[in-house]
């Protein structure tokens, strides 16, 4: 139920008592209140939105950051909901999992980021050591390990795009430019979103800057 391209039942959203306060992502918090109120939520997976993306680092890991507290907010105003038999499949799989890959995961994936730097300078510190034969062995295991958990992570996101018929296979490419780029700045949001919550700190949505940047793709531009 993204903001930018979503779709409401009016008499569901009264039911839920509209859109709250309480968290940085509203959509997501009536999307979890109206599901937990026992009703479906349909996904067109051909609808388009547009919408203006950060076009800045800066900007980005702000959006990303009112992102990550806001879900934090959610899984905590609705963590009743876990493993409840009544919440079915939103209970065991669905909160779970945003809990899991959104939250923990991220917030534990800068310590591999880390062994992987300090098992480099421990294959430099061999060298000065014992030499160069001895430290290529070390950089060799360190880089291979690295490659095999980029491959795992690359076949990943293909198997995913396959469950997807109409994707475009091509893109999967870009998984090795994020993980060089796009997930140390996810990585610093939710770490950050983390002890935000954890000192009980009062976020609010900020300022957004607004620069009017998309345009709409028309007939005669296709053509």
């Amino acid at each position: 139920m993204p903001g930018a391209v979503g779709a409401w039942r009016k008499s569901l959203v009264e039911k839920a008592g509209g859109f709250s306060e309480d968290t940085l992502a509203e959509d997501q918090d009536l999307t979890l209140s109206i599901r937990r109120r026992g009703f479906s939520i349909a996904y067109a997976d051909e609808a388009i939105g547009y919408t203006e993306a950060p076009d800045t680092l800066g900007g980005l890991a702000k959006q990303r950051f009112r992102w990550s507290f806001g879900t934090l907010q959610c899984l905590w105003k609705h963590r009743r909901t876990f493993f409840r038999a009544r919440y079915g499949s939103l209970g065991f799989v669905a909160l779970p999992n945003v809990l899991l890959f959104q939250i923990i995961y991220p917030f534990l994936s800068p310590i591999a980021d880390l062994m992987f730097v300090l098992s480099l300078w421990s294959a430099w510190a061999i060298r000065e050591q014992h030499g160069a034969t001895y430290a290529m062995t070390s950089v060799q295991q360190v880089l291979t390990y690295y490659a095999v958990f980029l491959i795992i992570d690359w076949v990943a996101s293909i198997l995913a795009f396959m469950l997807e018929p109409d994707e475009d296979k091509s893109l999967t490419w870009l998984i090795f430019l994020q993980r060089f780029a796009y997930r140390q700045v996810m990585y610093w949001v939710v770490v950050r979103s983390v002890f935000a919550a954890l000192r009980g700190r009062l976020v609010g949505w900020g300022k957004l800057e607004r620069k009017a940047t998309v345009e709409l793709e028309t007939a005669s531009s296709r053509s």
